[in-house]
């Protein structure tokens, strides 16, 4: 027949204590990776506003712009031509902003899709080396949109609707016709010297 040990509260007590570390240590190891992982998604999430916010207070959004032509004044509307395309998922937006630009004197040479599955967070003015001053003009309208000169040699000017575009400017902000041409901050003086220009969409050219 077998004796059973004796109880041995000393050792029941360490193994006790030994346990209850061992409990706390690993509580406070995971309590320690949560509050890192938390604190490394705050921290992206910071980062990633700084970097939006930094692009957004840039000229042009940051975005290369030629300088309008010396001494060139806005254009008269009705001389502007321009193309509306829907670069969102809202259908009927390009129609509406192309009734609107038209509606503010612009001629307008339809609205359609933007030819492809991208689709554009903010609005883009797109326009050739000899559209400048058009495309210039164009930009009074919107608050928020992006000047870029595509590869085009005509002067239509295409507008690309983005998701967050809200609505033209009012009347009474606008710049009037044949006043100078504010250029874009740190804009590029001579238009030749940019490089890799997007392919313009293709489109009836206008002269």
């Amino acid at each position: 027949m077998t004796v059973p040990k004796p109880f041995d509260e000393r050792q029941a007590r360490k193994q006790f204590v030994r346990r209850r570390q061992k409990l706390v240590f690993t509580i406070t190891v995971v309590v320690l990776v949560v509050a890192m992982v938390f604190s490394l998604l705050f921290a992206l999430g910071d980062l990633g506003k700084t970097v939006k916010q930094s692009v957004a207070n840039k000229p042009n959004y940051g975005v290369a712009v030629p300088c309008a032509p010396s001494n060139s004044t806005y254009v008269n509307h009705p001389n502007v031509t321009i193309r509306v395309l829907n670069g969102t998922d809202k259908s009927g937006l390009g129609t509406a902003v192309m009734e609107a630009l038209n509606n503010d004197g612009f001629s307008t040479q339809g609205a359609a899709d933007f030819p492809s599955s991208h689709e554009f967070t903010r609005t883009e003015i797109r326009f050739g080396k000899n559209g400048i001053a058009n495309a210039y003009t164009v930009s009074t309208e919107f608050s928020d949109a992006i000047l870029r000169m595509d590869d085009r040699s005509d002067k239509l000017v295409d507008v690309i609707v983005g998701s967050t575009f809200n609505n033209l400017k009012k009347t009474t902000t606008k710049t009037a016709s044949g006043q100078k041409i504010t250029s874009i901050e740190g804009c590029v003086t001579d238009p030749s010297t940019m490089k890799n220009l997007p392919k313009a969409s293709s489109h009836t050219a206008v002269n």
